[in-house]
């Protein structure tokens, strides 16, 4: 509710704006201090819109310091729309950074319009591969599984974004490499499910405890990257 009320609060702003410039009036606010103060004592609260009016003298229309500063009902709205955002984990395998796939992968989630929030080259160990794991441990294959991921560099990654566990798993395919799409990492980049190249987060709460297994808090960031709202049209 309060991401609709900022947005309405924005496209108001921006329009008042907007008809102010094509009839070459000014539109004068308290400036900068304002809206960043403004910006920060909302938290949610949106205040009653003042009253515009014009000063004849100088032919100029006033703004109330609450009517707009749009620069910051446009803030909140950004941030609101960005706690919205799902992160997932996305591990390329050994074999792929071997295969030199690295690049190729990550332009896949890039140009889906998903942004990497972290990434670190690593050779984990057995026993941290038997963690990552930890939900296969009575399957026959686990030791194999975890001799693997520990074989060599693994490109772990965090990216965010809307649906990005639900579309990261759709990007990288089915687990059998025969048996996904063309147009899929595994469909178009591997052969066999021993060499699958990738690994990804199968839901909500295994990408969190994925995350926080790789990636330490301080590791992950935080930004506003400018193709947003062009991906998900927040202006």
């Amino acid at each position: 509710m309060s991401s609709k009320i900022y947005k309405s609060a924005s496209r108001a702003a921006k329009s008042l704006l907007s008809s102010a410039s094509k009839h070459k009036h000014h539109v004068v606010s308290e400036g900068r201090t304002v809206a960043a103060s403004t910006a920060i004592s909302l938290k949610g609260t949106l205040p009653a819109l003042a009253s515009i009016k014009r000063d004849n003298t100088s032919n100029t229309w006033i703004v109330g310091a609450l009517a707009l500063p749009a620069a910051a009902y446009m803030l909140q709205d950004q941030e609101a729309h960005a706690s919205q955002m799902e992160r997932t984990f996305i591990a390329i395998k050994p074999d792929g950074v071997q295969r030199g796939l690295i690049s190729e992968i990550i332009s896949r989630f890039e140009r889906k319009g998903f942004k990497l929030v972290a990434i670190k080259l690593v050779v984990p160990s057995k026993s941290f591969a038997q963690k990552h794991y930890h939900d296969l441990k009575e399957r026959p294959f686990f030791n194999g599984l975890c001799n693997f991921l520990s074989f060599g560099p693994v490109l772990a990654m965090v990216w965010e974004g809307e649906g990005v566990i639900r579309y990261g798993r759709k990007l990288i395919g089915a687990t059998d490499p025969s048996k996904s799409e063309p147009g899929t990492i595994r469909g178009d980049l591997a052969v066999v499910v021993g060499r699958n190249i990738i690994h990804g987060s199968d839901g909500p709460e295994t990408a969190k405890d994925e995350i926080n297994l790789w990636f330490k808090p301080d590791e992950l960031t935080n930004y506003t990257c400018n193709q947003e709202k062009w991906v998900y049209g927040v202006n």
